[in-house]
């Protein structure tokens, strides 16, 4: 990246990275008079009489203050508040587009810390929480501790707590990866500021020992005894050891945690770690070590760094918008220790799911899965927000400190619409979904991506999958993949002990158009007429097809089998391409439709409007996976031919 990149970005159009966007209209003299005198008189007098209505008639609920004084600025130092409010709009930026919330970046000219204490208290009537941010040690500790204890919204330090919940999580799964665990390891952190200590403060709160951590900063091993004053964050870590460096200190120590600066160790200290090192190298722009110089020494070693360029980023933008969600959403007064945990397990345990094509593609990456490269979700990944807010929500709602109750099947669906409007309607399909599934047939049950697909369905109680296909090839591409197979269902239709039944079936059904007994056995070995006839003999409640093959191949034994609803004569189809299913939530979607349940009227999935098959022919493209919606035939229709759709008798 360029200077001069940089601030250009920054300075096109309108100057910074933030701007105040009305919520209501204000177009003509009424509107006016609603917004201001008089209207407004009267929300003011119902907070008045109920304070809480706030959260009602105001933007406080959804609104952060973001704080700083510019003393401890990313990589930069103490550069002033006016230097660091660059950071902070960006910082407001990451909000409003990761969770949908509003920010006001304050910078406090003070370096005092009673200043700035004193300066967010004041703040409480306007704003729902406030995120302490780039505040120096120890002072962040002092301002955070007071607040809390003074303040009823949430104040969170992210610099402290966002590196701890978010390495945290990665820790979790690193030593689940290296088989070790969490009460008997050894950890040697580099820099002992507040992300450090905070950090280290969580480790503990994980199951960490504390006598079995160790802090270096410049002067060395923090260690009992040592000559001068430590502050006393500081000194609860100043453990019994003969360790005097970090050289020393790396000497069978299990897990590294960098939260200092470029260089601070090197490949022959890591050499000396245990069997399966974890270095979580977190500095910026520059890590402690590169990924390079510790395979160059380790291969067996699992790495983390703060950069998006390798794997396993521990970026804090997994933490602090999801967090202040969940905190906002359910009115919770703080931010307490459980919700923090909270967030670091739904992190880890999102890790372990599948992730979907939509997200890989964004990181050039054909697949991903858990694993030494992969041990916490990426930043652009739309499923933290609905695992980390519901967790953290629930946590608050649990501890005690939650004014609002969260009903978290309502709750995702609002998380859902502020990701859009699309998949705020996905999320009321699904759950209507969950609580009658149904048995959805996949013909190309041999096919990685319906294996995963109904990997998902099936741990989410969407639905009951049955793959089609050979069983043992099903079984290997699943293990070569790890998918596990666990609950569902397959069926070889070559081997079937329902292939007579399913024959009589389909014979009795086609042969005044010329079929006969043994061309219908025939017929069954294509996973589409079996899955179709599945639908037919109630052995199955929907089928979703068309991954690997072309449209009327898809849609043929549909129309063969199936065909139209009694009172209808007219069927159109709904197609959705590869990107409209990238994400997992639209792929789960189109597999819930059960042809018991086609509309009266055609509707696309994307949301667009499908006209019936005899009116417009549907592309015959690889890339679609199309769905049989059966509709009543309009009169000017009626005494049209017999085909629909591609040319395909019915």
């Amino acid at each position: 990246m360029k200077r001069e990149d940089a601030l250009e970005y920054h300075s096109s159009g309108r100057p910074g990275k933030i701007a105040v966007v009305p919520t209501k209209p204000l177009n003509n003299q009424r509107d006016l008079a609603l917004a201001y005198s008089p209207g407004v008189a009267v929300p003011c007098l119902e907070i008045e009489a109920h304070p809480d209505d706030a959260y009602k008639y105001t933007a406080k609920g959804n609104l952060v203050a973001v704080v700083s004084n510019g003393t401890a600025v990313l990589g930069l130092g103490n550069i002033g508040p006016l230097a660091a409010k660059p950071v902070m709009e960006g910082k407001a930026n990451l909000f409003k587009q990761f969770a949908d919330l509003d920010v006001f970046d304050l910078e406090v000219g003070s370096e005092n810390p009673d200043d700035v204490i004193k300066f967010c208290q004041l703040l409480e009537p306007t704003v729902g929480g406030i995120n302490l941010e780039d505040i120096r040690a120890p002072d962040c500790f002092y301002i955070e501790e007071t607040l809390r204890k003074t303040m009823k919204v949430p104040v969170f330090h992210d610099d402290q707590h966002g590196t701890a919940i978010i390495s945290g999580a990665a820790l979790l799964n690193a030593l689940e990866i290296v088989g070790k665990k969490i009460e008997k390891i050894r950890v040697v952190f580099s820099g002992a500021g507040a992300a450090a200590i905070s950090t280290a403060e969580h480790y503990v709160r994980l199951g960490v020992p504390r006598e079995n951590i160790l802090l270096t900063d410049r002067q060395g091993v923090v260690h009992e005894g040592r000559a001068g004053q430590l502050d006393p964050y500081k000194a609860k870590f100043a453990n019994k050891t003969r360790a005097r460096t970090i050289a020393d200190a790396l000497v069978g120590a299990d897990v590294f945690v960098g939260l200092s600066v470029a260089g601070a160790i090197n490949g022959e200290m890591v050499a000396k770690m245990a069997k399966k090192p974890i270095v979580f190298a977190l500095a910026n722009p520059e890590p402690e070590i590169l990924p390079d110089q510790v395979r160059a020494v380790r291969s067996d070693a699992v790495i983390a760094t703060g950069r998006s360029d390798f794997p396993n980023q521990v970026n804090n933008v997994l933490g602090f918008p999801f967090i202040f969600r969940g905190a906002l959403d359910a009115r919770a007064t703080q931010v307490n220790e459980e919700m923090k945990m909270a967030a670091t397990r739904a992190l880890a345990a999102l890790a372990k799911e599948d992730v979907p094509e939509s997200v890989s593609r964004l990181y050039g990456l054909r697949s991903v899965k858990f694993g030494p490269d992969y041990l916490i979700p990426f930043p652009f990944d739309p499923r933290v927000l609905l695992w980390v807010a519901p967790a953290v929500a629930w946590a608050a709602v649990a501890s005690g400190v939650a004014k609002e109750m969260i009903d978290l099947e309502h709750y995702r669906e609002q998380l859902e619409a502020r990701l859009g409007r699309a998949r705020g309607i996905m999320r009321g399909i699904i759950n209507r979904a969950v609580r009658d599934p149904k048995r959805v047939v996949f013909p190309e049950g041999e096919e990685p991506k319906i294996i995963r697909a109904a990997r998902m369905i099936a741990d989410e109680g969407i639905a009951s999958p049955i793959l089609l296909g050979q069983r043992e090839a099903i079984h290997r591409i699943a293990e070569e993949n790890h998918i596990s197979l666990r609950d569902l269902l397959i069926e070889d239709p070559g081997t079937s002990d329902k292939r007579d039944k399913y024959a009589d079936y389909l014979w009795k059904r086609r042969q005044r158009k010329g079929l006969s007994h043994g061309e219908a056995h025939q017929l069954l070995f294509n996973g589409n007429y079996f899955g179709s006839v599945m639908v037919a003999c109630g052995d199955a409640d929907a089928l979703l097809s068309g991954v690997g093959m072309h449209y009327p191949e898809t849609i043929r034994p549909a129309l063969q089998v199936i065909g139209a609803h009694p009172r209808s004569s007219a069927v159109s189809t709904c197609s959705c391409s590869r990107s409209t299913l990238s994400s997992w939530e639209t792929r789960r979607s189109t597999s819930i439709l059960p042809p018991n349940s086609w509309p009266r009227s055609p509707t696309r999935l994307d949301g667009s409007c499908a006209r019936s098959a005899s009116r417009r022919r549907s592309p015959c493209s690889p890339s679609r996976i199309s769905a049989l919606f059966s509709t009543p035939r309009p009169r000017r229709w009626r005494r049209r031919s017999r085909f629909s759709g591609s040319g395909i008798r019915r």
